[in-house]
């Protein structure tokens, strides 16, 4: 009984050693200096900031160093003074990592799926990356020589080579629903405008139960909900802000028979650069049914530039602005990352099409009121 006993007390020692609190991350760096410090970063997932949490030290070409375990996805970096970064995610398995002093870009992690298959991923994007700057080297030289049927051969090609490389980044995405860089995948490409929201949501809905609960998802999944509500077909959300007199304007106060909701900024060239052209279809179709109500991502203490903007540019319409820049609430309602940005809205309030400039918003205004 007392040899029984003693052979349970050892294989219950063996178990417990086994499931240890701690991972491991150890790894060679080829051309360091010993004494050389690398910095152990983390993201933090709701302020999306990074923060160093250690400190390695090499020592004969080698470093070490554990960590507690813990089930938060998030991704941490290492850097080394100036030589760069290298992002890896930590998955509470021991991992090994590979250091070139003179190439970060080329170095990588591997020990953890979610290691293995982001390595992978870098490696077949650095190859599309090649073959399109191949390819714009190709078009400079052709551009040089005023070989107009090579250059637009070759924009076909560099076309082609993007759609490649789109496709990968969906299969990944559906292939990896455990990896939190898939989640930051969905979000790279929704704001590339890689991916529509519906399909962004589809990818959120295919994320393995954990990596749906990661706060990125759940930040995004918010974003693709204000994205759908602002698509067209979709009622235009209600806002209210305050207009250059100080006054609250509502949207529902500004509607015509069609309405322009316009987002902008003094401080943006390109808005600049086109609102002569919003002022001409304005001036052209106002008394007929349209109304423009814009809404100003300037900043807070930049209230005299917006005012003198809409003088200057003879914005004779509606305006509204928190004075907020991209933290605007009217701008997150509407999903604008990047502006001019318009939505058209028919005159019950909802959106019919979107961000139409130069001649093309003309032809549609001029098909609806002419």
């Amino acid at each position: 009984m007392k040899v029984l006993f003693s052979i349970m007390a050892v294989a219950f020692l063996i178990a417990c050693q086994g499931e240890s609190n701690t991972y491991t991350i150890s790894g060679t760096a080829q051309g360091f200096e010993d004494g050389t410090t690398i910095m152990v970063n983390q993201i933090n997932p709701v302020s999306n900031q990074p923060s160093v949490i250690d400190t390695i030290i090499i020592t004969g070409g080698t470093f070490t160093a554990s960590y507690p375990k813990n089930d938060m996805a998030t991704v941490n970096y290492l850097s080394v003074g100036q030589q760069g970064t290298l992002a890896y995610f930590p998955e509470n398995k021991d991992l090994q990592v590979t250091l070139y002093k003179d190439s970060i870009q080329a170095s990588y992690v591997t020990g953890s799926p979610q290691n293995d298959t982001y390595r992978e991923f870098v490696s077949t994007i650095t190859k599309y990356g090649r073959r399109r700057q191949d390819i714009g080297t190709q078009y400079r030289t052709a551009q040089q020589q005023q070989d107009g049927m090579l250059a637009t051969q070759l924009q076909a090609e560099n076309a082609k080579i993007l759609e490649e490389e789109i496709a990968y980044k969906k299969n990944f995405i559906a292939e990896n629903g455990g990896s939190l860089f898939s989640v930051m995948l969905i979000s790279e490409m929704l704001n590339k405008k890689q991916l529509t929201s519906i399909e962004a949501k589809s990818a959120l809905d295919g994320l393995d139960p954990k990596m749906k609960e990661s706060t990125t998802a759940v930040k995004i999944r918010t974003t693709v909900e204000n994205m759908s509500a602002a698509d067209i077909g979709s009622k235009a959300p209600e806002f209210s802000a305050k207009t250059p007199e100080g006054t609250d304007l509502a949207l529902s106060d500004a509607l015509g028979k069609y309405t322009i909701i316009d987002f902008w900024a003094s401080w943006c060239k390109p808005c600049r650069i086109e609102n002569p052209n919003v002022v001409k279809v304005y001036e052209k179709y106002h008394d007929k049914g349209l109304n423009i109500i814009s809404v100003s991502l300037d900043r807070q203490g930049q209230e005299d530039r917006w005012k003198q903007a809409i003088t200057d540019d003879n914005m004779d319409w509606y305006h509204v602005s928190n004075l907020m820049f991209w933290q605007d609430p009217i701008a997150k309602q509407y999903s604008v990352r990047s502006i001019p940005a318009t939505f058209l809205l028919d005159e019950n309030g909802t959106i019919i099409d979107k961000n139409l400039r130069g001649p093309a918003l003309e032809a549609k205004i001029a098909s609806l009121l002419e």
